[in-house]
């Protein structure tokens, strides 16, 4: 038998009694599991009565796999009995002093729940509209990447550096008049404007000559990722070897044939072929500013009450999610944490607001798809099935076997939902 009490932040309290037969009976369970390696002197290994074994190991012995599996069971049936849909593991309670051979007991278990779903506005919202035009400026900055990635690069001596040259330098970074890690280099190569050194390193660099040297007195940022460096100020003494600037080819249809693009063998049809492809992703792009508005306004405008151990639970099967992806690449956690450029507390914190996010869009989705009674026809299930499938190269069979049919129809309703929310914008 079983009572329950509502706690604020999605939580409930059940008050779950155990009969003096229940708790007997998991005794006998739990002997029952280790009867088979009991020894004890004029008995058959894995013959002793149960009232020797306890004579000789005390009864108490028993308590801990009588208990576990007594509240398995008797948590499950209250979970049953209340309609109970819980997101996370309970926290269990009970009086050790009161448990016993023939003794009943009550114990509790708090755990957080499915949270309520409150939907504010989420119809009819009001967007500004996405631009798909494609402009010429556009369309001539990707034909200049095309170039700068077909470019010569050629030594210049006649002129200092500039923007948009490369650099062949040394530098060498001191702090105090002491060098430090990471601050020296010979021949290195930069282009300026890139932007890769610290504020002000490659601006202080233009203008010097081949051959020149000069002191560049600089700061580091306040959230530069070494701690003993982040705010200090450091001068790096650089001495520039060589020049080089890039040399565009010229773009007429003999370069636009070198570029080998099926079908494509004149400056116009390169244009053409550009500004389709640009089309094509702004139309993308459109779509899902789209979808992220409306989730995002939608999931904002609702009321819920999400318990922390949900987005506890959703966090750390993010963080495994994680961990097996990096190994799938053959690194390390650790490794994959310092390629982020992030320390692990940092980045859980990260995953938290993520698991968050998620777990409000969710809720906020399914409760649409119940307000506005989505169904899944059997076309549209068998049609998610078959995607599924040629998405992940198996069989229907296979990933129908694989994925339970409530899961696919979940996803299916979730993103009819979705379309349901896009459909509905007004775009300003």
């Amino acid at each position: 038998m079983a009572t329950i009490e509502k706690l604020e932040k999605s939580q409930v309290k059940l008050t779950i009694e155990v009969s003096a037969d229940q708790f007997d009976h998991g005794l006998e369970h739990a002997y029952g599991t280790i009867q088979k390696d009991v020894e004890i002197k004029g008995f058959r290994k894995g013959k002793v009565p149960m009232a020797m074994y306890e004579k000789k190991f005390g009864v108490e012995s028993l308590y801990d796999e009588a208990i576990n599996h007594i509240i398995s069971d008797t948590y499950y049936e209250a979970l049953v009995e209340h309609d109970v849909m819980v997101v996370a593991q309970p926290k269990i309670d009970f009086d050790i002093n009161a448990i016993g051979r023939g003794k009943a007991f009550t114990y509790t278990a708090t755990v957080a729940v499915k949270p309520d779903v409150t939907l504010g506005e989420y119809k009819n919202l009001k967007m500004k509209k996405p631009s798909e035009k494609v402009t010429k400026a556009e369309v001539d900055a990707e034909i200049k990447k095309l170039q700068e990635q077909n470019a010569e690069m050629q030594l210049v001596d006649s002129r200092p550096l500039k923007d948009g040259d490369t650099a062949i330098f040394d530098f060498k970074g001191t702090k105090d008049g002491k060098a430090f890690d990471g601050g020296s280099a010979e021949n290195y190569e930069l282009k300026i404007g890139s932007k890769s050194f610290i504020p002000g390193f490659e601006e202080k660099m233009i203008g010097l000559k081949v051959g020149e040297e000069k002191d560049l007195e600089l700061t580091f940022p306040k959230d530069y990722q070494a701690e003993d460096l982040a705010g200090q100020e450091v001068v790096f003494h650089v001495k520039l070897h060589e020049i080089k600037e890039m040399v565009l080819p010229k773009l007429d249809d003999d370069f636009v044939k070198e570029l080998g693009k099926e079908g494509i063998e004149t400056v116009d049809a390169l244009k053409e072929s550009i500004q389709a492809d640009l089309k094509k992703e702004k139309e993308t792009n459109a779509k899902n500013a789209k979808t992220d508005f409306a989730v995002q306004t939608a999931s904002e405008n609702a009321t819920i009450e999400i318990p922390e151990d949900m987005v506890v639970a959703e966090k750390n099967r993010m963080l495994d999610n994680t961990k097996q992806q990096a190994k799938q690449y053959g690194l390390e956690f650790e490794q994959y944490l310092q390629f982020s450029g992030m320390t692990l507390e940092k980045f859980e914190e990260k995953l938290m607001e993520d698991a968050r996010k998620s777990i409000r869009y969710n809720l906020v989705l399914e409760e649409v798809a119940k307000q506005e009674k989505i169904e899944i026809t059997d076309d549209e299930y068998n049609a998610r099935l078959k995607e599924l499938a040629d998405q992940y190269k198996m069989s229907v069979e296979q990933v129908s076997a694989q994925l339970s049919k409530d899961v696919v129809i979940q996803d299916i309703q979730m993103n009819k939902a979705v379309d349901l929310l896009v459909d509905s914008l007004v775009l300003e």
